[in-house]
């Protein structure tokens, strides 16, 4: 069996737009799909995808390992996020390939499964991006919880820290702690709450001035308290934090998450399936997270793709504790991919048809096609101009 094509589709959702890869085999209509999606720089991973293509066209897509090594070295250049991004989508196609040849879904493939069903989280306005990410007063973040956990979710998550610098004004610090607590008392002591940071605090102090507002509400972690790149300051956060504290969304490959982990720099992983290297770079970061004692709750905002790569994962991954999923994000999220289950509120089930399980309607990716990303990130400025992180 050889590769004829590596190409990517691209499906607009609003905030970002979604990068599917599809790898077409030599075998009458024996095709993988893949997911790339990286939001701000959609055009950039589109020709890192069209780049790899040569390099891959006449291999063998059932050597995930050996198409991964010519991916990652005979393009000379080491790959950051979007030249890892290109690859993962791939990678996964490449699994998808291999579960359809074998007639086995792909979880059984990574090792069979450790569990029935991956207990599953979504944001304010069941993962509507303007809930998501403008949802600044008590009133809206306790309207938009009410709704998830209406429909049958047990956990969410809230982006609800301001755009920060080095300090953090005690008004702000007030008013985080006042919304945390309002959510705590609408959704009752039954409901995990997650506190992603965003990476916006750019110091210890500032970021830990949060922390201690919120702690009282018994979080179930704080995502992101300092930007990624801060080893030394995230694992002094994670020694003085009253609450769990969880990383890694940005950080590419096992190489990448090595020194974190030696540092125990957090205490739950994030690797995002789609950017750090696929579903194998993912089994390899859950390994090293697992000798140093650390769950994992992998990264997921895209699109469905992607989503059920992370089932997979997750259903053959012993230390994954919970997943995130953002299947409201557009009207359309669910008309793109038939999914290999119905996704309950909460809970994913294990999936039994070969491959991903999916079946793609390419029709309904040519009707939204690419936009340009609407560059929510720009609105990361304090009063005086200042750029921060989003």
């Amino acid at each position: 069996m050889k590769i004829k094509s590596v190409t990517a589709h691209v499906c607009n959702a609003e905030m970002r737009n979604w990068v599917f890869v599809r790898v077409e085999t030599d075998e009458p209509g024996l095709i993988g799909w893949g997911e790339a999606t990286l939001e701000f720089k959609t055009r950039a991973v589109i020709g890192a995808i069209a780049d790899i293509e040569p390099m891959l066209v006449g291999q063998d897509p059932r050597n995930i390992e050996h198409c991964f090594q010519i991916m990652t070295k005979h393009g000379f250049w080491r790959m950051g996020i979007i030249g890892m991004s290109a690859i993962s989508g791939i990678e996964l196609a490449l699994w998808d390939i291999l579960g359809k040849h074998l007639g086995a879904p792909v979880w059984q493939l990574l090792g069979g499964s450790v569990r029935e069903s991956l207990r599953t989280y979504t944001h304010l306005g069941l993962g509507d991006m303007r809930a998501v990410y403008e949802s600044s007063s008590s009133a809206a973040i306790v309207e938009h919880a009410r709704r998830v956990t209406q429909a049958g979710y047990d956990a969410l998550k809230v982006v609800c820290i301001p755009y920060s610098h080095y300090v953090s004004p005690t008004a702000d610090v007030d008013r985080v702690g006042r919304m945390v607590g309002d959510l705590r008392d609408a959704v009752g002591p039954g409901i995990d709450i997650m506190v992603d940071f965003h990476g916006r605090p750019a110091s210890v102090n500032a970021a830990m001035d949060y922390i201690n507002a919120i702690a009282d509400q018994r979080v179930m972690f704080v995502e992101e308290p300092v930007p990624p790149e801060d080893v030394a300051g995230l694992a002094e956060i994670t020694r003085r934090s009253p609450v769990p504290i969880a990383s890694g969304e940005r950080l590419v490959g096992r190489r990448e998450f090595e020194p974190s982990l030696r540092a125990r720099a957090f205490n739950i992983a994030q690797p995002d399936i789609c950017h750090t290297g696929g579903l194998s770079e993912s089994k390899k970061i859950a390994a090293m997270a697992e000798t140093a004692g650390i769950g994992l709750a992998p990264h997921n905002p895209l699109g469905p793709i992607a989503g059920v790569a992370a089932l997979h994962f997750g259903i053959s991954t012993h230390n994954v504790i919970i997943q995130e999923e953002m299947s409201g994000a557009v009207p359309w999220y669910g008309e793109v991919v038939c999914w290999p289950i119905e996704r309950r509120p909460g809970r994913w089930d294990k999936p039994m048809k070969p491959g991903l399980g999916i079946e793609v309607d390419e029709a309904v990716i040519d009707a939204h096609p690419f936009q340009p990303d609407i560059l929510h990130a720009r609105s990361a400025v304090m009063p005086d101009g200042t750029v921060v992180d989003w």
